[in-house]
């Protein structure tokens, strides 16, 4: 007789330990599941106006518009600069153009047949952008024209006015990444991967800006910037959080979470500094 008893107490035992196995593999599996039924997106929301871009656009686009405050243009040549991009490659780094130009390659399809640079050339992004705003600031004007218009005197294409259907995401992203509209650009975003690398985040944000002054405080990037510039550098950031395994990004008061997915929220982050945290070695694994 106890030796019945205990088998049945072993038994209960067996099966509590796998209900709770089986209990604890269903949550791994939900929580993974649920994970890849997170929707990806990037947005920019300026009032009423809201504009979205894949994660990979947005890198993109975040390049072009860094490279415009680089060169102290004014927040309508990113405009203008997206807008065309978007058109011509969907904002994104193509190698490959068209019947009207075969040998177009890159985020603006520039071609080497017209004097745009050589193939491995147009294929740099930040060569390609530098290049389309060598042409668009030697427009009278361009400023004052009508995207569209200014666009086509750059790029000359056969679809002239195709590029005003862009115009609505040029001026909200171009607006969220100059810094003019603080906490316009917000992702969401999967979990974080492996770790984060500070030394290459900044290296390419060294290359999109110009030297930056910053410094390494364990997973987190602190860049010396105040006002428009500071929230450019902090939108830039989570423009680019997919790729660079960025956790949070703080900036004059508000702070962006890729866990939260709430957007900008109210937090303790100081003026004159951008703090862009990473997942630290090992995160995700």
């Amino acid at each position: 007789m106890a030796r019945r008893r205990g088998l049945r107490r072993l038994a209960v035992l067996v099966l509590a330990l796998a209900l709770v196995a089986g209990g604890v593999y269903s949550a791994v599996f939900f929580l993974q599941r649920s994970e890849t039924l997170v929707s990806e997106r990037c947005r920019a929301v300026i009032g009423e106006r809201t504009s979205e871009l894949a994660p990979d656009q947005a890198v993109n686009a975040s390049l072009i518009t860094a490279v415009a405050v680089q060169r102290g243009l004014p927040p309508r040549a990113a405009s203008i600069a997206l807008a065309t991009a978007m058109q011509e490659s969907k904002l994104r780094n193509i190698d490959h153009g068209d019947k009207a130009g075969p040998d177009s390659r890159g985020l603006f399809q520039q071609r080497p047949s017209q004097g745009w640079g050589t193939e491995a050339q147009i294929m740099d992004p930040y060569y390609a952008a530098n290049a389309f705003y060598d042409a668009l600031v030697k427009i009278p004007g361009y400023e004052s024209l009508e995207i569209t218009d200014a666009a086509q005197r750059v790029q000359r294409s056969a679809y002239p006015t195709a590029y005003a259907q862009h115009e609505e995401m040029g001026r909200t992203f171009a607006s969220g990444l100059t810094g003019q509209t603080p906490e316009a650009v917000r992702c969401t975003l999967r979990a974080a991967g492996a770790g984060g690398d500070t030394a290459a985040l900044s290296a390419e944000l060294n290359q999109a800006y110009g030297p930056l002054g910053t410094a390494v405080e364990g997973e987190t990037l602190v860049v010396e910037a105040a006002g428009s510039q500071a929230w450019s550098v902090a939108q830039w950031a989570v423009a680019n959080a997919k790729g660079f395994e960025v956790l949070q990004v703080d900036v004059a008061g508000r702070s962006w979470n890729r866990e939260s997915r709430d957007g900008w929220q109210a937090s303790a982050a100081t003026d004159g500094q951008v703090r862009i945290t990473v997942a630290a070695e090992g995160a995700g694994s």
